[in-house]
Parts: C-alpha cells; sequence; structure tokens
C-alpha cells in the first residue's frame, strides 16, 4: 500500500482572464515587397494577410510577455503573487538557458513561481493550456499563467518569397485557474515527426560555430544569412486542411458537443485559406464567430490563439461565457485543440 500522500487540487479548472500585445510598428504588404517579386494582391488572396506588427529592439520576448501577462492577471482579478507557475511558449527567445520565464516570472511579482519554457511551435499555447489545466487539477498551482509569444521578425528571411510576408510578432496570456465545473476540454493533441522537415529552422545554430561558411547561406549581397523559419508551403496547407478538420472534430467529440452547440472558433492564425477550408469541413453554422486575427496581425505562432481571443472579447465579437474552440498546428508537426469557455 502506497505512503504517498494523494495530490488534493480542484475539480476543474477554467480560463480566468486574457491578455496581448501587439508591438506598436504595423508593417504593410508593400514593406515586404521592397525585397521579393510579388503584390500586394497575391499575399492577400495566398494567406489573407495585409499587415503584420514587428517589435522594436525594446519589445523583446520578456517585454511583451510581462505586458501581455499583466493585462491577463487584471482581467482574472488576481494578483501577481498568486501565480503559482508560468509557462512560456516560444521558438523566438535565442538563449538556450535560462528560459525566459524565470525572468517574467520574477519581473510580474510573482512568490518564487515554478517557470519554464515549451517549443511546441504553433501548437505551443493548446500544449501549455494542457500542462496548466493539469496542474489545477492536480493541485501543483493554484493559478497557472499561459503565455505565447513569438519576435518572427527576428527568424524571417526577407527574401524568401514563400514566407517573407507570413510572420509576425506579439506576445498573449491567460490565466488558468480553479473552477468547479468543467470549463476546459479533454485536448486532443499528438505530432508527425516524419513530417518535421515541412517546417524548419534553415540552418542549426551549432553550424556557425563549425565556421565553415560553404554550408551557410547567403543573401543577395552575398552576406551570412541569420537562421530563418522555412516550409514546404505546399505540404504544409494540405495536411493542415484536411488533417487538422478531423483533430478539431475529435476535440468537439471529446468534449461531448457539437458544432451547434459552439459560440467561437478560434484556429491558429496560419493562413486565411486554412480557416476557411476548416469552417467548411467542420460545417460550422453561421452563428459561431470565426477569428481571423491573421489579416492585421499575421502569423505569430504560439501567440496566435490568446491573441485572436483577446481582440474577440475586446471587440465584443465574443463574450464571456461563449463555448469556444481552440485548435494549434504547427512546427514538428505537432497540434493541439480543446473546446474551452471564454473568460
Amino acid at each position: 500500500m502506497s505512503k504517498i500522500k494523494p495530490s488534493q487540487g480542484a475539480p476543474y479548472a477554467r480560463i480566468m482572464g486574457v491578455g496581448g500585445y501587439r508591438p506598436t510598428r504595423v508593417v504593410p504588404n508593400e514593406v515586404i515587397l521592397e525585397k521579393i517579386d510579388s503584390s500586394d494582391e497575391w499575399i492577400r488572396s495566398r494567406s489573407g494577410i495585409a499587415t503584420r506588427h514587428w517589435a522594436s529592439d525594446s519589445e523583446t520576448v520578456a517585454a511583451m510577455s510581462i505586458e501581455a501577462s499583466g493585462k491577463a492577471i487584471a482581467d482574472a482579478g488576481i494578483g501577481a503573487e498568486q501565480i503559482g507557475a508560468v509557462v512560456v511558449s516560444t521558438v523566438s527567445h535565442f538563449k538556450q538557458t535560462p528560459a525566459i520565464a524565470t525572468e517574467i516570472a520574477d519581473k510580474l511579482g510573482t512568490d518564487k513561481a515554478a517557470a519554464f519554457d515549451i517549443s511546441a511551435g504553433c501548437a505551443g499555447f493548446g500544449y501549455g493550456l494542457t500542462l496548466a489545466k493539469g496542474m489545477v487539477v492536480e493541485g501543483s498551482a493554484e493559478y497557472v499563467l499561459v503565455i505565447g509569444v513569438e519576435r518572427l521578425s527576428d527568424l524571417t528571411d526577407l527574401e524568401d518569397r514563400a514566407t517573407a510576408f507570413l510572420f509576425g510578432d506579439g506576445a498573449g496570456a491567460v490565466v488558468v485557474g480553479p473552477s468547479q465545473e468543467p470549463h476546459i476540454g479533454p485536448t486532443v493533441w499528438g505530432s508527425e515527426g516524419d513530417k518535421s522537415e515541412t517546417i524548419k529552422q534553415t540552418v542549426p545554430w551549432d553550424e556557425f560555430r563549425v565556421g565553415d561558411v560553404s554550408k551557410l547561406p547567403l543573401d543577395s549581397k552575398g552576406d551570412i544569412k541569420f537562421p530563418a523559419i522555412t516550409q514546404e508551403g505546399q505540404a504544409v496547407f494540405r495536411w493542415a486542411v484536411f488533417e487538422m478538420a478531423k483533430v478539431a472534430q475529435q476535440a468537439l467529440d471529446a468534449a461531448g458537443i457539437s458544432a451547434d452547440d459552439l459560440d467561437v472558433f478560434i484556429p491558429h492564425q496560419a493562413n486565411m485559406r486554412i480557416i476557411d477550408s476548416m469552417v467548411k469541413t467542420l460545417k460550422l453554422p453561421e452563428h459561431v464567430t470565426v477569428a481571423r486575427d491573421i489579416e492585421t496581425t499575421g502569423n505569430t505562432s504560439a501567440a496566435s490563439i490568446p491573441l485572436a481571443m483577446e481582440r474577440l472579447l475586446a471587440t465584443g465579437k465574443a463574450k464571456s461565457g461563449d463555448t469556444a474552440l481552440v485548435i494549434g498546428f504547427g512546427a514538428g508537426l505537432v497540434y493541439a485543440a480543446t473546446v474551452v469557455t471564454l473568460p
């Protein structure tokens, strides 16, 4: 017989507050077109993107996270000292160690909260949300701060016609806390590592240590390019359209609801055509509000879902208590979908 005392957490968990931060600089497609052979019409028709936000030197991963988190904590109606854990999903914090979450936890004024980073690309918010729910229910933290943050402008090859127009910067955060009723459904998540080459970093960091210039990509001026994110657009598009609609449906089934029960659909903001295709495949009723934040925010990877959630609530297109399906998918290839009640 075990001598270990069982953990005691909340019966269920819920999202209590949400916050977002978008950098002040707005970048229209015309700026992107300075270095690639394309057109505003082509970019809009292929992706749905008209503008995106790019961070300044002062708008660091930590700074954007702190801004978004402060709003989420205030929205949740708690103090930063009550946060028991900070989970940050990002691929654009360039220090291997320490985790940026520790700096954020300290500057927010938490009381020595557990803090760690995760790398799950565009599904990172869903991964973090699942971990947070587990901590609240298990009892290791009463309130958990989940942050999705990216400075993807640092990882964008502006001469790559396939990706130069896609990425933006920003941070989104939510506070997850205890609930007497289920407000975060079961997560349907997974990975398909056999497709990992379809979205990847162009050059691993250790290639720079070797010093063999012949292995490094060069720009149009002959200078060494900083590593960037590249992707096989058509392969990713087909996977997202055909496979992720299935995952979204599985999340609805796991939560015990149908598309008719939904109020809001918040998919990862990767591509407007992917979003529209998923809406069609899922046969979402007209009353369901669909997040299309990508038009003015671009693809912000792990930040895209909380940023879209925050904007829907702020503009009144969604309201507190609405039932929402959220799904993230991207590099890995990884995915995560769940049904939540909006804060």
